[in-house]
């Protein structure tokens, strides 16, 4: 599966602000800190993904984006689809039939069931656990 560089910087938005306090507004430059995005390509992500309801902006000195639904709720492929649009028959793959064509279409949907049953709420739970563990032995 092949994710555009878009998609991965909407992902990464998206679980940012997922991460915070969902009551206070997060500023574009902090994301973009956070997540090692350059900030003009993540206003323009960010803008779409206001016009897709997953997130809303508040404008002012102390304005920035949140997201518009509890992340419980807004799934990895959910967001994908939107950014990359309809997986249907990606370029690359013929339009044809062929002897690959269903083991194709099995991936792709066992792909697709994997992303959209995984909720933004999920990955930050598992990725706090997981940082939770490490703990750095500064034994000398």
């Amino acid at each position: 599966m092949n994710v555009s560089v878009k998609s991965e910087y909407a992902l990464q938005a998206v679980f940012d602000l997922a991460c915070q306090d969902m009551k206070n507004p997060i500023k574009i430059a902090d994301i973009a800190r956070r997540q090692r995005i350059p900030q003009k390509f993540l206003e323009l992500i960010l803008s779409g993904l206001k016009q897709g309801d997953f997130v809303e902006s508040r404008r002012g000195a102390e304005g920035g984006y949140l997201l518009a639904r509890d992340p419980s709720v807004i799934t990895v492929g959910e967001v994908l689809r939107f950014v990359e649009g309809s997986p249907h028959r990606k370029k690359g793959r013929r339009r044809n039939e062929t002897p690959f064509s269903e083991l194709w279409d099995r991936v792709d949907s066992a792909v697709s069931a994997v992303l959209d049953e995984t909720s933004f709420a999920e990955l930050v739970r598992t990725w706090r656990e997981k940082q939770s563990k490490y703990i750095p032995n500064w034994d000398i």
